[in-house]
C-alpha cells in the first residue's frame, strides 16, 4: 500500500470509529401497526395512502404539507430535534405509523456531516459524472447517496438537478448534468434511480427554467411553450420517466410572469397532467410566495416550513372555501402514496456507519469515467513511470482536490486540507479535500523527482517548470450556489500562470478542476489538457490512473466550451450588470426584478453553435483517448427505426469509445441544428470491432405541438449522423417516416 492511500485510509478508518460511537440523533417509538390495515403489503400504494387519509384529522393533514423549520441551513433558525440535522423536516404521524420526512442535501453526496460527526463521501461533480454518459455509472452513483443517506438515519434526498446549462456561467451547473435534454434527462433519471432503489424517497429540481443564479428569487424567465417543451422541460421529461421520483422541487424563479411554485402551467398542466407525475411538488426554501394561489396551482407541500403559507393561512383558506378539501387530500395523499413507494414506510433507514472505503471505492470509479481528455498533442500522454522529473504548479495539489459550494457542499473529512479548520463547511468558501494529487502522483513515478510549486509566484514556477522534464499546471474555478461566475476566464491571474510555465517547458499539462467550461487563450501553448472537472474523493487517484495510463481516458464533454463569451447567446449573464459585483455570500444576487428572455428558445449548447455557424473551442460530446477509433456502414431501418454501425479500435489498447448518433430534422421542422438522439459506450480491445444498434426514440425526433398540446413526428427524410463528437460526425445515413 502506498503512503498517500495509507494516510488517506487512516483519515477514514478515524472516522469510522467516530462515527461508531456517536449517539443516534433521536429515539422513536413505534406503535404497533399490525392491526393498520395500510400496512398491508399486498395492497397498491395508492390504495394505502386512501386508508391513512381517512384516518387523518385537518390538522394533521396541514401538518404534512409544510415544514417544521430550517434546519441547520440558518443560523438561529429552529430545529426540530428529529430533523436529524436534515435541511427540512416533514413530522410523520405516530399513532399511525407515518415516519417524518428528513429532507437531506445530497446533489453530491451528504451534506451536514460535521454537525454530526460523521462521514459521508464526495462523489465527483454531477456533471462530471454526465461525462462518463454512462447510465449505469449514473445509478452507482445514486446507490451510493442512497445507502448513506440510510445510513445516516435519513430518508429523503434533494439532489437530482437537471436544469440544462443555458448559462455556462452558472454557479450550479456543476449539480447538472449539461446542456443537452436528453443526456441530462437520462443520466439525472438513472442516478435518481440508483437513490430511490435503496428504499429512500427521491426528487428532481430545480422545476423550473432555474438556470442561473443571478437574480434566482427576482428573474422571470421567458421562454415560449414549444421551445420551453423541447428543451428543459423535455430533460425533466424524460428524467420522470426514468426516475418515477417521489417529488420534484419548483424553483426560485417566475416563468413566463408567474413563480414557479405557483405556476399552474409548469404544475398542474405540464407535471401533473401531461407528464402524469404521481408525486408530490415541494418547494424550494423559501420559494412559496402565496398560499391559495399556490395550493390552487399544483403546489403540494411548503419548506422549509415556518407555518407561513401552507400552514394556519392553509387551514384558514380550507375552511373558508377558499382552498377544496379535497385539494389538501390530494396533496397529503401524493406524499403518502410517494413514500409507501419508495418502501420508506415497509424499510425504514436505521441509522449505522457509512462505510467509507467502499463510498471511496465508488467514487474513484465514476471519475476514472468522468476525466475527459481534451488535448494530446504527440501522445504526451500516459506519462511513463521512468520520467526523470515532474514539476506539479498551483491548485493545492500538493494537499487535495476542489469542491463545490452552497447546498451541495459536502462536510470534508478533517477539515479543509488547505486551512486545516475543522468543522463544518462554510458558505461561501472553497473547501478541498484530502485526496492529493502530489502524494498519488508521486506513487505512479517513485524515482521521479516530482516536486510542488504554489504557482503564487508566477517567476518560481516558471522556473521549476524549466528545470523540469514535463510540468503539470492545476488550475481551478470555485463554483457555487449564490452566484455566478462573470466571465468564462479562469480567476486568480491562472491563465497567466498556464502562459508563463508554457513558455518555460515545451511539455506542459494543464489539469482543469472547474464547474463548468471556461476559456483557454492557452489552449494552443500546451501539450496537453485534461479536464477533471470536481472529480470527488477518489479524485487524485483517479486523475493519476489517467496520466500514467492505467485507466485510459473514456469521457465526453456533456457541455460546449467557447472560446470566448461573444460566442454565447448572452455574452453577459443577465442581471450581473445590475448587481453591480460579483461575490455574494447570501443564497443569490440582490439585484432588482428583471425579465429574461430566452431567445435562443431550443437552441441551447452545440444547437446553438451549430445554428449560429460558431465553431467552439471544445464541442459537445468530444474527448480523446490513448487509443483511436473507425467508424463504418452506417445504416437506418426505417420500419424498425434503428441505427446500426460498426466500431473498431484502430489503436494499440484497449479503450472505450462513447458512439454518438444525432438527427437533422425534415425541412418542414425550421430547425437549423442537429439532435442527439442515440448513445452507447462501447469497450474494444486492439483492432476489434464490434457491430451497434441502436434505437431512435421518436420523442427525440418530435416537434412539440402546441396547438395540440402533443408531440408529432413529422414526416420526411431525417438526416442521420453518427461519430465521435457533434462536430466529428464521418457516417451520414437517411431515415424515412411517412
Amino acid at each position: 500500500m502506498s503512503r498517500s492511500k495509507h494516510h488517506l485510509k487512516t483519515i477514514l478508518a478515524a472516522l469510522v470509529l467516530a462515527c461508531i460511537t456517536h449517539t443516534p440523533a433521536h429515539a422513536e417509538t413505534h406503535p404497533d401497526t399490525s392491526k393498520m390495515p395500510w400496512m398491508n403489503k399486498a395492497l397498491s400504494p395508492d390504495e394505502r395512502a386512501d386508508l391513512v387519509l381517512k384516518e387523518l384529522t385537518l390538522d394533521e393533514k396541514i401538518s404534512m404539507v409544510h415544514g417544521a423549520g430550517w434546519g441547520v441551513l440558518r443560523k438561529g433558525a429552529p430545529v426540530d430535534p428529529h430533523s436529524n440535522f436534515a435541511a427540512g423536516y416533514m413530522p410523520g404521524i405516530e399513532r399511525l405509523g407515518i415516519p417524518g420526512i428528513d429532507l437531506a442535501d445530497s446533489a453530491v453526496g451528504l451534506r451536514m456531516a460535521a454537525y454530526q460527526s460523521r462521514y459521508a463521501t464526495l462523489l465527483p461533480s454531477t456533471l462530471g459524472a454526465a461525462s462518463s454518459w454512462n447510465p449505469d455509472a449514473a445509478f452507482l452513483y445514486g446507490s451510493v447517496i442512497g445507502r448513506e443517506l440510510r445510513a445516516w438515519g435519513s430518508n429523503m434526498s434533494i439532489g437530482g438537478g437537471v436544469d440544462i446549462m443555458r448559462e455556462p456561467r452558472n454557479g450550479r451547473n456543476f449539480e447538472y448534468a449539461g446542456e443537452d435534454p436528453v443526456l441530462a434527462g437520462t443520466m439525472t433519471g438513472n442516478l435518481m434511480k440508483g437513490v430511490k432503489s435503496e428504499h429512500i424517497l427521491s426528487d428532481i429540481k430545480h422545476y423550473a427554467m432555474n438556470d442561473q443564479e443571478t437574480g434566482r428569487n427576482v428573474v422571470n424567465t421567458q421562454l415560449d411553450k414549444k421551445a420551453m417543451r423541447e428543451s428543459d422541460l423535455l430533460a425533466f421529461q424524460i428524467a420522470l420517466d426514468i426516475a418515477d421520483p417521489s417529488a420534484v422541487m419548483c424553483s426560485y424563479n417566475l416563468v413566463n410572469g408567474d413563480w414557479a411554485c405557483e405556476n399552474d402551467y409548469l404544475l398542474n398542466q405540464v407535471l401533473k397532467k401531461d407528464f402524469k407525475f404521481k408525486g408530490w411538488v415541494v418547494s424550494d426554501w423559501a420559494a412559496t410566495h402565496s398560499t391559495v394561489k399556490a395550493a390552487l396551482a399544483g403546489l403540494d407541500q411548503e419548506m422549509p416550513g415556518d407555518d407561513n403559507h401552507f400552514g394556519a393561512p392553509l387551514k384558514k383558506a380550507v375552511e373558508d372555501g377558499q382552498v377544496p378539501q379535497a385539494r389538501v387530500d390530494d396533496m397529503v395523499h401524493r406524499i403518502l402514496r410517494s413514500m409507501f413507494d419508495a418502501g420508506v414506510i415497509d424499510n425504514p433507514p436505521v441509522r449505522t456507519v457509512v462505510d467509507p472505503f467502499r463510498g471511496l471505492e465508488d467514487a474513484q470509479h465514476i471519475a476514472e469515467e468522468s476525466i475527459v481528455l481534451l488535448k494530446n498533442q504527440n501522445n504526451l500522454l500516459p506519462l511513463k513511470s521512468s520520467t526523470p522529473s515532474i514539476a506539479l504548479i498551483g491548485g493545492h495539489a500538493d494537499v487535495g482536490i476542489l469542491s463545490g459550494g452552497g447546498s451541495a457542499q459536502v462536510d470534508s473529512p478533517g477539515g479543509d486540507a488547505v486551512d486545516h479548520k475543522p468543522g463544518g463547511a462554510v458558505w461561501g468558501k472553497p473547501v478541498y479535500f484530502p485526496s492529493s494529487p502530489l502524494k498519488y502522483i508521486s506513487a505512479k513515478a517513485p524515482k521521479a523527482n516530482i516536486q510542488f510549486n504554489s504557482g503564487e509566484d508566477l517567476a518560481a514556477a516558471a522556473q521549476l517548470a524549466k528545470n523540469s522534464s514535463v510540468a503539470i499546471v492545476f488550475v481551478t474555478q470555485w463554483m457555487s450556489e449564490g452566484h455566478d461566475s462573470p466571465t468564462l476566464s479562469l480567476p486568480h491571474n491562472q491563465d497567466a500562470l498556464v502562459e508563463a510555465v508554457a513558455a518555460a517547458n515545451p511539455n506542459t499539462i494543464v489539469v482543469l478542476e472547474t464547474g463548468g467550461p471556461v476559456s483557454m487563450p492557452w489552449a494552443d501553448r500546451v501539450k496537453g489538457i485534461v479536464e477533471t472537472w470536481y472529480p470527488g474523493i477518489g479524485g487524485a487517484q483517479a486523475l493519476a490512473n489517467i496520466l500514467f495510463g492505467d485507466v485510459n481516458p473514456s469521457g465526453k464533454l456533456p457541455v460546449t466550451f467557447a472560446k470566448t463569451e461573444a460566442d454565447l447567446p448572452h455574452p453577459i449573464v443577465p442581471g450581473l450588470d445590475r448587481a453591480g459585483k460579483v461575490v455574494s455570500d447570501d443564497r443569490h444576487q440582490e439585484v432588482g426584478a428583471f425579465d429574461l428572455p430566452y431567445s435562443e428558445g431550443a437552441k441551447v449548447g452545440y444547437k446553438w453553435f451549430d445554428a449560429m455557424n460558431k465553431q467552439p473551442l471544445f464541442p459537445f460530446g468530444y474527448g480523446l483517448s490513448y487509443t483511436t477509433f473507425a467508424y463504418s456502414g452506417l445504416t437506418v431501418d426505417n420500419a424498425k427505426r434503428t441505427v446500426h454501425f460498426t466500431v473498431r479500435n484502430t489503436g494499440k489498447q484497449e479503450g472505450t469509445e462513447i458512439a454518438q448518433v444525432y438527427a437533422a430534422l425534415p425541412t418542414a421542422a425550421n430547425e437549423n441544428f442537429k439532435r442527439l438522439v442515440a448513445w452507447q459506450r462501447v469497450k474494444l480491445a486492439p483492432g476489434e470491432s464490434k457491430d451497434v444498434t441502436l434505437p431512435l426514440n421518436q420523442l427525440y425526433l418530435s416537434v412539440f405541438d402546441t396547438d395540440k398540446n402533443a408531440w408529432q413526428l413529422l414526416p420526411g427524410d431525417y438526416k442521420v449522423t453518427a461519430g465521435t463528437s457533434s462536430r466529428d460526425l464521418p457516417l451520414h445515413a437517411t431515415l424515412q417516416v411517412q
